[in-house]
């Protein structure tokens, strides 16, 4: 025994995705629908884990997972709002009245996007490693498709656009919104019924976490001049959790 919390970790080699496509991965032609293929088929891979195998079953709790994540993200709102932004209220209680019926649950990622993934290098199509799994965790699947989603295909967005959000999948070739939502509904055989949902969910809770970061600029917990405009950023994404929840209802 070594008397101290420790974990194990493995090397892995790689291209991690964020500003740009490297040269020799953008020169082959067919490399936004392979990158796209490869990191969602992942994702279904993960998806399809066994949760109640040993090991995997104490990892969370996934029953009232989403009704969960409705109250507590907007717990952490309330505590770090700087000034008030009606579109989340309208947002919150949206959220609150059309939680959608459960679905089995899953071992779930929790910040599945393209720069939490690491490309083989020189094949576009297949994934090296997933990485940053601190909040890893059993619950709705959807939940996890749905964040996946606002970090990927509203990249064109203005509200998104304000928020910050990489751009990469706006390039001609990518995966659209629907492609996205057939591929993961056809690979899984999940009912795709109340996908708007969560993806709402998903924007609100990116909304919050950026609204978190200012929050401590705002108080002068930080100086760090890089999160000076993420209220104008949080406030971009709630305006985009509206328009979305409007549309969805």
């Amino acid at each position: 025994m070594l008397g101290a919390p420790f974990f194990v970790m493995e090397r892995r080699r790689g291209v991690v995705l964020r500003e740009a496509i490297p040269p020799a991965m953008a020169a082959i032609a067919a490399h936004p629908r392979m990158i796209g293929e490869a990191f969602l088929d992942a994702m279904v891979k993960l998806h399809g884990i066994d949760v109640s195998a040993p090991g995997v079953r104490e990892l969370g709790k996934p029953e009232g997972y989403v009704e969960r994540q409705v109250r507590g993200w907007t717990e952490r709102w309330e505590r770090a709002k700087t000034e008030e932004v009606g579109e989340m209220d309208g947002v919150v209680k949206w959220l609150a009245a059309r939680v959608p019926p459960p679905l089995a649950p899953a071992l779930i990622h929790n910040d599945y996007k393209l720069d939490n993934i690491m490309l083989a290098a020189g094949s576009p199509d297949r994934v090296e490693a997933v990485l940053d799994w601190e909040m890893a965790t059993l619950g709705d699947p959807l939940s996890d498709f749905g964040l996946t989603l606002c970090y990927w295909v509203w990249a064109t967005d203005p509200e998104v656009r304000t928020a910050g959000i990489p751009a990469l999948t706006s390039a001609a070739g990518w995966f659209t919104r629907d492609e996205l939502v057939e591929r993961y509904g056809t690979r899984t055989g999940r009912d795709m019924t109340h996908v708007g949902y969560y993806e709402v969910l998903g924007v609100f809770k990116l909304a919050v976490i950026i609204q978190q970061i200012y929050c401590r600029f705002h108080r002068g917990q930080t100086h760090d001049l890089r999160f000076e405009n993420f209220g104008v950023r949080a406030a971009g994404l709630a305006r985009l959790a509206a328009r979305l929840a409007e549309r969805y209802s």
